[in-house]
């Protein structure tokens, strides 16, 4: 879930348009969208497919649908673009540009890639949006200040679309591991192909020969040409804190169908003082 943002304040009233890919507690619709991740190739310089757009609520759900430009900033995570070399839009058709799903009704998305011979191989990319007509409005008023924040939000949510021209794959690597400011470690993964990877597995902690932490690495995606910090996610909320020092960081990663693709990883991480 994503909202477009503008901020704008007056007092006592305070307006603001929110901005958050994933969805807020402050705004709950009962809209979701399957797959949230559509990649194919183009075959014959086409491609084409479907996702759909799915109403649980019990009022009908009226939205636009519309393309951006994206990537994954390796710090701060998705961000939208005003212009891509590789943004897919140019070559993309869809239908409907505009919808209505009923009360716990289901509508698809039909989209077609056509590219032009003459156009380089590689992956190209975009959002496709679907945004709520309708806003949603919360008040709320500041006891000490007497300043009133009214937040008026429009919901949508969106499906990443990847397609590949040509003969092109990720070619991944490790540059280093780190521990963040919230002090969870984080793996810095390099993606030197011209392809994007969507990647997940685990991970052990060690010192010298001894396991001291274990967990698991999310799906997370890596863009073409790019590099991303992956968290390392702990099996144990409980575990002793870390104490400064040397430790190396293992395990492996597994992208593609099935995460069938796989690459170890054994890296240094400095664990610093406080």
């Amino acid at each position: 879930m994503n909202f477009a943002s503008i901020r704008r304040f007056t007092l006592p009233l305070a307006s603001v348009l929110l901005s958050s890919f994933l969805l807020s507690g402050i705004a709950k619709a009962n809209i979701s969208i399957s797959p949230m991740v559509v990649e194919t190739e183009a075959k014959r310089g086409q491609a084409q497919g479907r996702f759909s757009v799915t109403n649980t609520d019990s009022k009908d759900f009226r939205a636009r649908v519309y393309t951006s430009p994206f990537t994954y900033d390796k710090e701060t995570g998705f961000k939208t673009l005003s212009k891509s070399p590789t943004d897919l839009a140019p070559y993309l058709q869809f239908s409907p540009r505009e919808l209505q799903v009923g009360a716990s009704r289901k509508r698809n998305i039909r989209f077609i890639v056509r590219f032009p011979p003459s156009l380089p191989d590689g992956e190209y990319r975009t959002m496709i949006f679907t945004e709520n007509l309708k806003r949603g409005t919360i008040t709320e008023t500041d006891s000490k200040t007497n300043v009133t924040l009214q937040t008026n939000i429009i919901p949508r949510i969106g499906v990443a679309l990847y397609v590949r021209k040509g003969d092109i794959s990720p070619n991944l690597s490790f540059a280093s591991a780190r521990v963040n400011p919230n002090n969870q470690i984080q793996l810095l993964v390099s993606n030197k192909g011209k392809a994007s990877a969507i990647v997940a597995g685990d991970w052990q902690l060690k010192k010298g020969k001894e396991v001291i932490q274990k967990g698991n690495i999310s799906d997370t995606t890596v863009l073409a040409e790019a590099e991303r910090y992956l968290t390392a996610k702990s099996l144990n909320k409980n575990q002793p804190k870390l104490t400064p020092g040397e430790y190396q960081l293992t395990g492996e990663l597994g992208w593609g169908v099935n995460k069938k693709e796989r690459i170890p990883f054994n890296v240094k991480v400095t664990i610093p003082a406080r």
